[in-house]
């Protein structure tokens, strides 16, 4: 199955990293700029085992399931209903302590893993995948590295 990736260093520790990756509503869509609206499903905390609803900003919406949830290192997720040119898609964000130029940090490392359907289209389709949600994760982790130093994203983590 085709997968993109990105990675990026942040100048935050991993437990900050990975609170800002699982922040929700206005917090989420001021750093979240791939989403128009995105909540839990009947829960009020992520989870191994709860569900996501979201809707893209270009219009898609899917239904995802934490596969794995291990604050602060790591989250994964498999799409339950989603646009029906996927026959799959999963994705999973790690985030590792490391110290770049003695300033302690996070190397976080975004992969989204798919297949297309029909099967007949994959040929012409996966490459368009690829160019399209490899330009994607990286607009995404970018933003997100942006909202790890955003004074009013991590200002919302202390309440």
């Amino acid at each position: 199955m085709p997968q993109v990736v990105a990675r990026t260093w942040v100048p935050v520790a991993p437990e900050v990293a990975f609170a800002v990756s699982q922040t929700t509503g206005e917090t989420r869509r001021r750093w979240d700029r791939f989403i128009r609206h995105q909540h839990l499903v009947d829960a009020s905390v992520p989870a191994k085992g709860v569900r996501t609803f979201t809707r893209a900003r270009v219009g898609p919406s899917m239904v995802s399931e934490y596969v794995s949830y291990r604050p602060p290192t790591s989250v994964g997720m498999t799409m339950v209903d989603g646009p029906w040119f996927f026959a799959s898609f999963g994705g999973g964000w790690r985030f590792t302590p490391e110290t770049r130029d003695g300033t302690a940090g996070c190397l976080a490392t975004w992969k989204y893993t798919y297949a297309v359907r029909p099967a007949w289209l994959r040929r012409i389709a996966e490459p368009i995948g690829q160019w399209l949600l490899g330009r994607e994760i990286h607009a995404r982790i970018e933003a997100w590295a942006g909202g790890c130093v955003d004074p009013e994203v991590l200002r919302t983590l202390e309440s």
